[in-house]
């Protein structure tokens, strides 16, 4: 008998992951998408974080217990790596200026860069990626009204942390007082430390360019880019390592809702489709060109105009039949 080769075991999980973060929008709503649509949905996604960040700022003495809870969980499992590389970070500038830069401006910077990348040159994958994102984000902000946490930084001095946003400061333009421009410090909250959506929004990113760059360099920077995130989080003393892991964690439970949040947006669409019905019929559509009683337009016409039969009973002697309406047969002879 023909022997048949084993099926490689080292490929089933790399075809799972691919097959989790392979999301298609397969209802064709995608066709539909605009970008002067998407863009208040975007921004009214990302206000709403804003907003929830400021409104669950929680009582400062539960975030600061929270915190301390997480550095202790960390040192019994030995997971405690804040501290090394927040004194790197500390000591050699070259390393926390970039790490401060990075903290302050890609998250903002990255993430929409790739939204519209997606909408213009993946769109049968941007929809889902954008409903993967935006229920993520949705998560995470119930996690910081739920579990307000007071970051590294903010502990006391006893506690070994330096706030490197606050001794980099003069080299940017944020404050001592957060990562928010000058001034601004005051209007975010601080205790929205778990989980990390840097984190997590950089693994959306990092997935978004493993799945649909077709370069070396772009999968490349889909690996890298949410591994450094990760080392600059902790090294710049704005979150633990559980936050990362929870941020990871709520973007796992966003890509396993994204399905059901898509099915449900499709359902809702429908329902007001069939309540209101559009009365227009859509472009390219073919069918009769009488547009009211008696009145037709023809091939090159703008303006239609009233055409009346000469043919039938009273027709002026000699009429024609090509006086009659487009399309009209010909007399017999």
């Amino acid at each position: 008998m023909p022997q048949t080769d084993a099926p490689r075991t080292g490929t089933a999980p790399r075809a799972r992951f691919r097959r989790w973060t392979d999301l298609r929008d397969v209802s064709g709503a995608h066709a539909r998408l605009r970008w002067w649509t998407e863009l208040p949905l975007i921004l009214l996604v990302y206000a709403s974080y804003s907003a929830g960040r400021l409104l669950a700022r929680g009582d400062t003495s539960s975030a600061v217990d929270h915190g301390l809870e997480i550095l202790r969980i960390e040192k019994v499992l030995h997971l405690n790596a804040e501290h090394p590389l927040n004194r790197l970070f500390t000591r050699e500038a070259w390393l926390g200026v970039p790490a401060d830069f990075w903290y302050a401006s890609l998250h903002y910077l990255v993430t929409p860069v790739l939204l519209v990348w997606l909408f213009r040159s993946r769109t049968a994958h941007y929809r889902a990626a954008r409903t993967w994102l935006m229920t993520s984000t949705f998560i995470g902000l119930i996690g910081f009204t739920l579990l307000p946490t007071c970051p590294p930084r903010l502990l006391s001095e006893g506690h070994g942390f330096v706030d490197t946003m606050a001794q980099y400061s003069s080299y940017g333009w944020w404050g001592g007082e957060a990562s928010a421009p000058r001034g601004l410090g005051g209007m975010t909250n601080q205790y929205a430390a778990m989980p990390s959506l840097h984190v997590g929004w950089a693994l959306w990113c990092g997935v978004m360019l493993w799945r649909h760059g077709r370069t070396p360099l772009a999968r490349l920077a889909g690996v890298a880019y949410p591994l450094l995130t990760t080392i600059v989080v902790m090294g710049t003393a704005n979150h633990y390592f559980l936050d990362a892991v929870a941020g990871a964690a709520v973007m796992g439970a966003g890509l396993l809702l994204t399905p059901v949040v898509m099915r449900l947006a499709d359902r809702a669409r429908t329902r007001l489709v069939a309540r209101f019905p559009r009365s227009a019929t859509a472009p390219g559509a073919t069918g009769s060109s009488i547009v009211s009683a008696g009145c037709q337009t023809s091939a090159g016409e703008r303006i239609p105009r009233q055409r009346e039969s000469r043919t039938g009973p009273g027709a002026e002697p000699g009429a024609s039949p090509t006086d009659a309406g487009d399309g009209a047969p010909a007399a017999a002879r």
